[in-house]
């Protein structure tokens, strides 16, 4: 966890206090503390508590963003949780109402586009059901209006992958949309994602070691 949280400090995508980090373990959460600062996080100042939000180990208080930790566990099942404030997702949750278009094939990771969730003051519950509803449907991904950005993963790594992703998808989506003009960047429709998805099954991208047929006899062609 303070490992996650200095990496993303190190990264760029938070920054001083803002952004917090959450890893499920059973019936118990472990989340970065109420004022941390991310960069210098150590392992005995993160906070654990349980599904209900009561405090049940730590020195320090959990992040006031609690509630949109735990509305997505309760939820979604997801296994960890990063909420940040990205300068490419933040800039992007300020121009966009409904959702990032689904304009590169790595959108199929975070599960396509990626909803904005509508205004809440942070740290509400509003603004943690908000943020459930955009992440419904298996969304990995969602944008805050004129906030930050949430990710969720079914471990840690994943949802700090997540993060990259979304920033990198944010930076591209404002490096494309002035040149596109009023339409706005070209997005796949469903027939160019089910090709993708389709063309990863066959290639069998992703996996880093060969086919069990393949294996066994080391002269079939790759």
């Amino acid at each position: 966890m303070a490992a996650a949280a200095r990496d993303l400090a190190a990264t760029g995508l938070v920054r001083g206090t803002s952004g917090n980090v959450s890893l499920r373990a059973g019936d118990h959460v472990a989340v970065t503390p109420t004022g941390g600062q991310l960069a210098l996080l150590r392992a005995e100042q993160i906070a654990v508590v349980d599904l209900a939000g009561r405090h049940v180990h730590g020195p320090l208080q959990a992040t006031s963003e609690l509630d949109l930790h735990l509305s997505a566990y309760r939820r979604h099942g997801c296994g960890a949780v990063v909420h940040s404030h990205a300068t490419a997702a933040t800039a992007v949750g300020t121009v966009l109402d409904l959702e990032l278009p689904l304009i590169h094939y790595e959108m199929l990771l975070l599960g396509g586009p990626v909803r904005v969730a509508p205004f809440a003051p942070f740290g509400t519950p509003e603004l943690a059901e908000l943020v459930a509803d955009a992440l419904a449907d298996g969304r990995q991904a969602a944008l805050l209006a004129n906030h930050g950005a949430v990710t969720v993963g079914h471990d840690l790594d994943a949802a700090v992958a997540h993060t990259h992703l979304l920033e990198w998808l944010c930076e591209v989506y404002l490096r494309a949309a002035p040149a596109a003009g009023a339409g706005g960047p070209r997005t796949l429709d469903a027939a160019q994602q089910q090709a993708v998805i389709d063309a990863a099954v066959a290639r069998r991208y992703g996996q880093t070691h060969a086919a069990d047929d393949q294996a066994a006899d080391p002269g079939a062609p790759q």
